[in-house]
């Protein structure tokens, strides 16, 4: 029998700047750490657990969350939704609350995930702009970049594409579709016209993943790479490949996560 046997599904999104990642660290600002602090607050003790569907990195923001909180005893959803919003800072908004049995399992229930990167190549972007977009300093080859993006597409080792690690013996994803695309999510007076993003729709992702691909196909659209560089790292992953430096967290947003029970 589950010791908490009450379980709330919450779907979430955070800007990301102000905080070291997802994941609890020591003496560091992160989001599971500010929502526990305000669930504590609301709820007047700490006989809860949580769980949340990603484990973003530090300063990279989410549209399209899930977390999910276990309870011991039943909890009036509506009302606590409206509590905790009240008491989050205005980074981080719970959007809605659903419950859910006890057996469901967050992480094993996650079918996909979406993530944007937004960037520009426009000159004199403005500082208020950087909250959201990378600033590339040498014209964009869009074409070819979309040409590259769709090489990613498949079942693949990642290995030369990630921040390889000693524990982990797998580095096969599935990427279900990837591409560039022009962007008007962004106006206003601090946002140039001219910015795109690309989109990348996977099974799952490895640590630094999606931000090693945009370097990747910045590599290409500048010249230094051809696509059909990202091809071989992808055919020969385990080759002794020079590491790639991941592109910078703030351009990067998870923009959706579907369940099984949504696709």
């Amino acid at each position: 029998m589950q010791s908490r046997p009450f379980s709330y599904l919450f779907s979430i999104s955070y800007f990301g700047a102000r905080y070291k990642g997802w994941a609890p660290q020591p003496n560091q600002p992160t989001v599971q750490k500010r929502l526990e602090r305000v669930i504590r607050h609301v709820l007047g003790h700490e006989d809860f657990s949580l769980i949340g569907a990603s484990r973003t990195d530090s300063g990279v923001s989410c549209l399209g969350g899930f977390v999910q909180l276990f309870l011991r005893e039943k909890a009036e959803m509506d009302k606590l939704l409206s509590e905790l919003n009240s008491h989050l800072p205005d980074d981080i908004r719970l959007n809605s609350v659903e419950e859910v049995p006890p057996t469901f399992n967050l992480i094993q229930a996650v079918s996909q995930k979406t993530y944007r990167y937004y960037f520009s190549s426009e000159a004199n972007l403005h500082p208020f702009a950087s909250a959201f977009l990378v600033k590339i300093s040498s014209p964009l080859n869009l074409e070819l970049m979309q040409e590259a993006a769709q090489l990613f597409e498949g079942s693949y080792n990642f290995k030369a594409f990630c921040k390889a690690s000693e524990n982990k013996t797998d580095y096969t994803r599935e990427v279900l579709s990837a591409g560039i695309y022009a962007s008007n999510e962004f106006l206003g007076t601090f946002f140039p016209k001219g910015i795109h993003y690309f989109e990348v729709t996977g099974t799952g992702f490895l640590h630094h993943q999606v931000r090693k691909m945009v370097t990747a196909l910045w590599e290409v659209s500048n010249g230094n790479w051809k696509p059909a560089d990202i091809s071989k790292r992808l055919e020969n992953a385990n080759s002794d490949w020079e590491q790639i430096p991941p592109a910078p967290a703030n351009g990067l947003i998870l923009w959706k996560t579907i369940l099984k029970s949504e696709s």
